[in-house]
């Protein structure tokens, strides 16, 4: 593979040279109807990024008490609300809510199987298989509601990439909020894949919270609203596990450089792996401003903290191996068999299957659970099955998990 390193890119765009106009922050949407599913998780996938940038920036500057530092932080932060508004723009306006629900729940469930793949480190690799199977429920019952409402089949927009079928149940993934905390990784002692990979999945997460907690109240059916409801609940969880993952002893200026990394590396890998010509040009440019961006951070962590940005990246900064989408069926399926059944218990996991009463996981559950008709991710299923006479799925192949397998019944005890 070609070395790429944002460091020492000679095309970067300096940071005074990228203001656009209002005519440059509106791109052309992409067609729904024809657009691959990976062109539309990538799009969800670096608003995400953009969000978790403009945020952290705005935290940091809220947490500084240098106004000339704060003034460099508010430069770089305009130019990221920019390419935010350009790369949100690429959405269509006749994109329902549902539809692009979908791709969000393709995303969360590729990326996390491919970051999982491929870290090093077993602590983040176990919080991503974990997620996993939740984020993978989701895409079934939202795939359910989609038919039921607006009669679309969820297979027709994620193609043959991605399994739609039940994951760890939704009723068994609300937790106690003291088992959402995880161990954190170490940025000085971590391989690079493991650092983008917190990164990368805090953010991609933290998109897919946001959108439900608003999008929630704007659906048109009470059920919906219900389903929006209970899933940000478990997306808050998610960014939980996910945040408590990265370096706690960080600075504020080494998180900065590692967030302007971390937007390098996945607008090349975007750009690399785009097959629409006109947002893969809209990556490239990106990339070079998002280098310029990269080396003002690292001036200001050389200026006010006297470090090195290879003091962050010891093997020199090269990118890792690139992101790029791919189905995960195989893989997806093996989680699934071995780990549908734990539950969190603080910073390990558990079989649900052994937990008494009085665990945390046990109260908790049942105290926001209450009984299984309170539970909106299962209302959606059974309405399924009374309409359709069984639930929506696409299988590949016979499902792995028996207790799981009948469609005309809906699971609430798996994992609980």
């Amino acid at each position: 593979m070609k070395k790429i390193n944002p460091f020492y890119e000679e095309n970067f765009i300096p940071v005074n040279d990228s203001f656009k106009n209002w005519t440059e922050l509106c791109s052309k949407p992409y067609d729904k109807g024809t657009a691959h599913p990976y062109t539309k998780t990538r799009v969800i996938l670096m608003n995400g990024t953009e969000f978790e940038q403009n945020w952290f920036l705005h935290q940091f500057s809220r947490h500084c008490n240098n106004n000339e530092l704060r003034r460099e932080v508010a430069n770089i932060r305009r130019h990221e609300q920019q390419q935010q508004k350009i790369i949100a723009s690429l959405k269509p306006i006749d994109e329902t809510d549902l539809e692009t629900t979908i791709a969000y729940e393709q995303l969360a469930i590729d990326l996390t199987a491919i970051l999982a793949r491929h870290t090093e480190d077993e602590n983040v690799r176990n919080a991503l298989h974990f997620a996993l199977l939740e984020d993978f429920d989701h895409l079934y019952r939202f795939a359910n509601l989609l038919e039921m409402e607006q009669g679309i089949q969820a297979r027709d927009l994620t193609k043959d990439y991605t399994e739609i079928m039940p994951g760890r149940p939704t009723i068994s993934e609300h937790r106690h909020p003291f088992d959402g905390v995880n161990h954190f990784i170490c940025n000085c002692m971590s391989d690079p894949f493991t650092k983008l990979a917190t990164n990368i999945i805090t953010g991609a997460e933290q998109q897919t919270m946001n959108y439900y907690m608003n999008i929630a109240n704007f659906h048109n059916s009470e059920l919906g609203r219900k389903l929006y409801t209970e899933i940000a609940m478990i997306e808050e969880q998610h960014v939980t596990e996910y945040g408590s993952l990265l370096d706690t002893n960080a600075t504020w200026l080494e998180c900065w450089v590692m967030h302007e990394y971390t937007e390098c590396y996945l607008y090349y890998s975007c750009y690399e792996d785009e097959t629409d010509k006109y947002i893969k040009d809209i990556y490239y440019k990106m990339y070079l401003e998002e280098c310029g961006h990269l080396q003002k951070a690292s001036e200001m962590l050389k200026k006010y903290e006297g470090k090195d940005w290879q003091s962050l990246f010891p093997c020199g900064g090269d990118f890792p191996e690139l992101l790029k989408f791919e189905g995960n069926i195989d893989y997806i399926r093996d989680v699934l068999s071995s780990t549908v059944y734990l539950t969190k218990d603080r910073e390990g996991y558990v079989d649900s299957r052994g937990l008494s009463s009085k665990d945390n996981f046990k109260k908790y559950n049942k105290q926001v659970n209450g009984g299984k008709s309170n539970d909106p991710a299962h209302e959606v299923i059974e309405k399924h099955i009374k309409s359709f006479g069984e639930d929506y799925r696409y299988e590949v192949d016979v499902y792995p998990i028996e207790e799981l397998s009948d469609r005309a019944k809906d699971n609430t005890s798996v994992g609980r």
